[in-house]
């Protein structure tokens, strides 16, 4: 009787165990099947560094935006956006120059040398949370899936359709999400579509970027508008981030290229905020001639400096504002370089100081320690003489002359590096040649975000 209870009491268990074992493969096949769209549930502070708001962007003649959650890597994120831009548009691009680059880059790069047929519109689409990066042939099958849905769609050659990816590096790119995502793009594009479009492209950002500028040109206003994400890896070479611009200026591919490589390397190539350049790194400008203003012919005419002024402007804007959005910055540096031998030597020593840990992590602490500037400028490879070097911290100067200035104030440098906006100026008193970058701080929140990116 007894082992017949007990042997009752073996199979209740043993019946109980494989209960508990099906639920649990059942369970563990509905998170296999969200995995790939987590739900993101932790709450991210904007910025102290950030504008108060997005700005009043124009509506550019000829560009519509629409933005979607096609759950590329969370559910519930707005993580795709599209903009069609209209027959005629020129385009011009400068892309990192990373040799691990994303299968995107490889391919807007390509489609940006063809020949383009004179009434060729375009599109761009981007997503945010994988960046399609070291995943070998699956990587351009994957942009050629996404670019070719979207060409259908929108009735052109898929040589024009510009595609972008930012996230997890290494992990194959659900494209299929996207590709389910294009119709509803499509049948939602408006020009009134800037800001969600910023939203869309955003990671580990706390604010979408905006920026614009307008001219009177020859016979009518011109308009720029530009969007940009980025936060962390941000040390570019050639590009930064993903950036996009448009205009209704009348200009050609060519000259836009031009203007566009001419302004990049004091703008989104003078800024960093880890040192740490991106697989996926694009800027991408389109031109969509519906301005009434003359078109811009000649490079040296006023219009066209006007022009490439307010290009820069926008550009400019949005550099600074990836800055101010550095994972866990606090502060917005400048970094303000003068009279080095060579223009080479500025940079280098704008950077090394920028870029350097016990720097960054000293203006985070609101340590006026000036020394590591000091040794900042030794490591740098750039020409440097101690007995010429000056170093100030907004107006005051701290050392001079191969010493500390006679009337250093300790309690002043401290009170200075409380602000939230800082100059540190470094005159190398060896030749003409100057350059300005910007950074920020590095702080504990920024372990924090980098330390989980992908949990």
């Amino acid at each position: 009787m007894a082992k017949k209870k007990k042997a009752d009491k073996d199979d209740k268990l043993k019946a109980k165990v494989k209960k508990l074992r099906t639920k649990a493969k059942a369970l563990k096949a509905e998170l296999a099947a969200v995995a790939p769209a987590k739900i993101k549930s932790k709450t991210v502070a904007v910025s102290p560094l950030a504008p108060k708001s997005f700005p009043d962007l124009p509506q550019i003649g000829g560009v519509e935006f629409a933005s979607a959650a096609a759950g590329v890597r969370y559910a519930g994120r707005t993580d795709v956006m599209l903009a069609r831009v209209a027959p005629g548009s020129a385009i011009a691009g400068v892309f990192t120059t990373s040799s691990t680059r994303a299968a995107c880059v490889l391919d807007c790069q390509a489609k940006l040398a063809m020949r383009v047929p004179q009434d060729a519109g375009a599109a761009i689409i981007v997503n945010s949370g994988n960046a399609n990066a070291f995943t070998g042939q699956a990587g351009q099958s994957a942009v050629d899936a996404v670019t070719g849905a979207v060409a259908e769609a929108l009735d052109m050659p898929a040589s024009r359709v510009f595609s972008s990816s930012t996230g997890v590096i290494g992990e194959p790119l659900p494209y299929e999400k996207i590709v389910e995502a294009v119709t509803g793009l499509k049948d939602s594009l408006s020009p009134a579509g800037i800001e969600d479009a910023a939203r869309a492209i955003m990671t580990t950002d706390t604010y979408p970027k905006g920026a614009m500028a307008e001219i009177e040109g020859d016979g009518g206003t011109i308009r720029i508008a530009g969007i940009a994400k980025g936060s962390g890896m941000i040390a570019p070479n050639m590009a930064t981030m993903l950036v996009y611009l448009f205009t209704d200026a009348r200009i050609s591919a060519d000259r836009l290229q031009k203007m566009l490589s001419r302004q990049v390397d004091d703008t989104f190539n003078a800024i960093t905020v880890d040192s740490d350049t991106s697989t996926s790194d694009a800027l991408i400008v389109a031109a969509t001639g519906q301005s009434k203003a003359a078109e811009i012919s000649d490079l040296r005419s006023a219009e066209a400096k006007a022009f490439e002024a307010a290009l820069r402007s926008v550009m400019m804007d949005l550099a600074h504002q990836v800055v101010r959005d550095g994972e866990g910055a606090t502060k917005f540096v400048e970094i303000r370089v003068t009279r080095a031998a060579s223009k080479e030597d500025a940079h280098r020593v704008a950077m090394s100081i920028a870029n350097s840990p016990l720097v960054k992590t000293a203006i985070a602490g609101e340590d006026a320690n000036w020394g590591r500037v000091v040794a900042a400028v030794g490591k740098s490879g750039a020409q440097a003489d101690r007995d010429k070097l000056k170093i100030s911290f907004g107006d005051m100067v701290l050392a001079e002359k191969g010493w500390r200035a006679p009337d250093y104030s300790e309690e002043a440098a401290s009170a200075y590096m409380k602000g939230e906006e800082l100059v540190i100026a470094v005159d190398l008193g060896l030749g003409r040649a100057s350059k300005s970058v910007w950074t920020c701080d590095l702080t504990h929140g920024y372990i924090d975000i980098n330390a989980d990116y992908r949990s």
